[in-house]
């Protein structure tokens, strides 16, 4: 199916949120197509952006998003934006007295901000970044004009990538942000503040009492404003931070969103960092209870609820952070790790996002949450290890009987084969043979080799390991576009475009950072998801948290009601044992043999 754009908005609620989501942004403005001329992509990006006007008239192209933060959040960011001159600075003022001015130095901007600010005032940004012809297909999104304005500007900042090590200098999300946000976007959060010893948004009950009088006025109006523009809406992205109070914000959020928009998808990811700046033994376990009531919350709340992290569990004391072979990042630095769940989120979301053949939210959450089962695991190969010039099947016997993806839910597998549901997607493989190339009568190193699409290779790759499970599978040419201030920490094994490559071409590309990269993700619903749950409900529920965390129930919720979740969440971990898995096959079974 095509021709329809199904928008999505998409709410990112919490600091580490608005860290994944600036990266996620930053990669779908790279990937708009403004030249009229040039070939138009695999994805519909007017399922995430919005058209406008400013006050001067000037066509504008922004996220159909809604950004909550704490106050002190922002740094140089003015929360209305840039777009729209929404103050008058030379107001008349009736009063006639002496006027002292007590004015506050403006944070200190890092090199990529600078450099922004520095193109603006050549006259290089003197258009908005997203301007573009309506008179064209709305879903292409090309202009000539505009074109050049855009091209001159990446242009710029391609020759300036080398500068661009923002890894000392990053201390909120919008020190990374390069795209134009709408005045109706950022929400700050006044009563709780980012930095400091007090007024911190620490417990889920701070969450849940938030979404009340003027909080809940402003996303409601926030929200009107997204959705009634829209011609078909196909639900909500939902980024939540999982750790600390925006949990419980989270929680009444979804329900709201349900409650309010019924029918409409609502895929909810709780991300979490591998740590967070001046921890202690209390505030982890904090975090853990947050998780654990999130998850339940927005579980119930959502078309499917997935955890995204890089942690090796949502537990006090997970094990090691999720490593890549061909990634250099550091877990523990914000704008690293963001980065690197970003470009999964953005290949994970890629089949509602798709301009033919797209398969809805709906379609999604109903193939992963079977029996409801609304808790899904993510699993990725950042990037999917593939030597240039070589073909799909290769690169998948290569793994033999490992599977080529890591943890991204904190979630190992089990690897016995079983599992309830599988969305599989793979993208990036542009100028790759998906298909083996063999001669005829040369025999095939492997069954893969005899397939004839990509399709088919990685259908029949991902079924060697889950053989009876319901597959779900997208295969894109295209990768995400990886353009400045993305952090360049790749393996000098790849090349540009994120292939392996061989010595001779490491020598001449070494210095070439790279500019794109395939990616394979697999969302799963599994017992091993429910062993995850079950690990975290027991370790939950054995605390006595009027004795040990007393402060944790100041503002709810009651002990009582935090019993009735863990048994809530100790029912749903029980949908994913082992024996509901053989007995669900048994009743397909039975149903096929009627």
């Amino acid at each position: 199916m095509s021709g329809t754009c199904r928008e999505v908005v998409t709410l990112q609620l919490g600091h580490y949120s608005n860290f994944i989501g600036t990266h996620w942004w930053n990669l779908q403005d790279a990937a708009l197509v403004y030249d009229a001329d040039s070939p138009v992509g695999e994805l519909q990006s007017d399922m995430l952006f919005r058209e406008g006007l400013t006050l001067g008239g000037h066509v504008t192209y922004t996220p159909r998003l809604i950004a909550m933060d704490l106050k002190g959040s922002l740094q140089t960011l003015r929360k209305e934006g840039s777009l729209y001159n929404t103050e008058n600075e030379n107001a008349a003022f009736t009063w006639e007295g002496q006027i002292m001015t007590h004015k506050e130095s403006p944070p200190t901007k890092n090199t990529f901000l600078q450099e922004l600010d520095s193109l603006a005032t050549g006259g290089l940004l003197a258009e908005p970044d997203f301007t573009y012809s309506s008179a064209v297909d709305r879903c292409s999104v090309s202009s000539m004009g505009a074109g050049v304005a855009v091209e001159t500007v990446n242009g710029s900042l391609e020759r300036l990538r080398k500068s661009y090590r923002l890894e000392g200098s990053v201390r909120v999300w919008s020190d990374f942000l390069r795209i134009h946000l709408h005045p109706r976007t950022v929400s700050v959060i006044n009563q709780y503040n980012h930095d400091g010893e007090s007024e911190r948004l620490e417990a889920f009950g701070q969450g849940e009492a938030l979404l009340q009088g003027p909080v809940l006025e402003d996303l409601e109006d926030r929200l009107h404003f997204f959705v009634e523009e829209c011609d078909y809406l196909q639900g909500f992205q939902v980024l939540c931070d999982l750790a600390d109070g925006f949990s419980g914000l989270g929680s009444k959020v979804t329900e709201l969103l349900r409650d309010s928009y019924g029918g409409r998808g609502i895929l909810t990811w709780g991300v979490a960092p591998v740590s967070h700046p001046e921890t202690s033994s209390m505030k982890d376990l904090y975090h853990m209870m947050n998780c654990a009531l999130g998850t339940l919350q927005m579980a119930n709340n959502s078309s499917f609820f997935c955890p995204l992290t890089l942690r090796g569990g949502l537990m006090r004391r997970p094990p090691p952070p999720t490593t890549f072979p061909l990634l250099n990042y550091d877990p523990v630095l914000w704008y690293h790790s963001s980065s690197v769940l970003a470009l999964a989120l953005d290949c994970m979301t890629a089949s509602y996002r798709l301009k033919q053949n797209s398969t809805p939210m709906w379609q999604l959450s109903d193939a992963l949450t079977v029996s409801g089962r609304k808790v899904v695991s993510a699993y990725g190969s950042v990037p999917f290890p593939m030597m240039h010039g070589s073909c799909l099947p290769d690169a998948l016997d290569a793994f033999a009987d490992v599977l080529p993806w890591k943890p991204m839910s904190g979630c190992p597998e089990i690897g016995d084969g079983r599992c309830f549901g599988q969305s599989v997607t793979l993208r990036g493989l542009a100028g790759q043979n998906s298909v083996s190339p063999l001669l005829p009568g040369t025999k095939p190193p492997s069954s893969l080799h005899l397939e004839l699409s990509g399709e088919d290779v990685l259908a029949s790759y991902v079924r060697l390991h889950y053989p009876t499970t319901a597959l779900e599978l997208q295969l894109l040419s295209g990768s995400s576009k990886l353009t400045p201030p993305f952090p360049q920490i790749f393996s000098p094994a790849l090349n540009p475009r994120g292939f392996l490559q061989n010595h001779t071409d490491a020598h001449h590309s070494s210095s070439q950072p790279v500019i794109g990269l395939p990616v394979l993700t697999s969302l799963q619903s599994s017992p091993a998801t429910g062993l995850q749950l079950s690990e975290l409900q027991k370790a939950c529920a054995a605390l006595d948290l009027c004795r040990v965390a007393p402060s944790f129930l100041t503002h709810g919720p009651e002990p009582g009601d935090v019993t009735e979740s863990m048994e809530q969440l100790c029912n749903l971990a029980h949908c994913y044992r082992q024996d509901c898995c053989r007995s669900s096959s048994s009743s397909e079974e039975e149903d096929d043999d009627d």
